[in-house]
């Protein structure tokens, strides 16, 4: 596994750095979050014969109907997430390939991650294992259930877009902690963070985004 992807190993570190510079003028503040977009290998996660465009700003299919977010994406809501301090527990719902969990894993203590697709747990595991990531617990399941043993966190992130939010996510979300999600609104999506207060929620619009829909059940 370590070897299919050497051919590009020369020029990864370079090409990384040119992504990093690419999004602090796509207006990505959030210094801790652009190194890490600098370090995690995004072409170890994506098909070989896809390789050589991991770090073009696109997002790029995963087989199964999935696809991983471009850069711009995996750092805005890293950097939402982020929101000025390290979270303790984050949960990710839509694991994916595991890249958007590898960034994740280095700034929060501990990820949790769900995805209803075995085939993609199963490869995710394998690409975080490669990496190094110790602090990331995968799950086969229904995102929509959240953890709600593991809960509350600090932050949710989805990685799906969603028409609403079910109330057993938001009862989640850790007072003072946000939730960073696509939401469908008529034709767009938009990216929304939800933040709970002791007094209940507020919603805030950000980017247009594209993201698969979400859906229910595990397969």
């Amino acid at each position: 596994m370590a070897g299919h992807h050497s051919g590009i190993g020369m020029t990864s570190q370079r090409t990384r750095m040119r992504m990093v510079a690419r999004l602090r003028g796509q207006g990505i503040r959030d210094e801790a979050v652009l190194a890490i977009m600098g370090e995690v290998p995004r072409h170890l996660f994506v098909d070989e014969a896809l390789a050589s465009r991991a770090y073009e700003d696109i997002s790029l299919p995963l087989g199964f109907g999935q696809t991983i977010s471009s850069p711009y994406t995996v750092a805005r809501m890293t950097e939402l997430a982020h929101g000025g301090g390290n979270p303790g527990k984050v949960l990710e719902i839509g694991t994916g390939c595991g890249y958007q969990t590898a960034v994740l894993s280095r700034l929060a203590k501990e990820v949790y991650s769900i995805e209803r697709l075995a085939p993609l747990v199963n490869r995710a595991r394998r690409l975080l294992r490669e990496v190094r990531v110790v602090n990331a617990r995968l799950r086969h399941g229904d995102g929509l259930l959240g953890i709600p043993e593991i809960a509350p966190f600090e932050a949710i992130i989805m990685t799906a877009a969603a028409t609403h939010v079910p109330d057993s996510l938001l009862e989640q979300i850790k007072v003072g902690g946000r939730m960073i999600l696509p939401m469908v609104r008529g034709n767009e999506q938009r990216l929304c963070v939800i933040e709970r207060t002791a007094t209940g929620y507020s919603e805030r619009k950000m980017d247009r985004v594209k993201f698969v829909p979400l859906l229910p059940g595990i397969e």
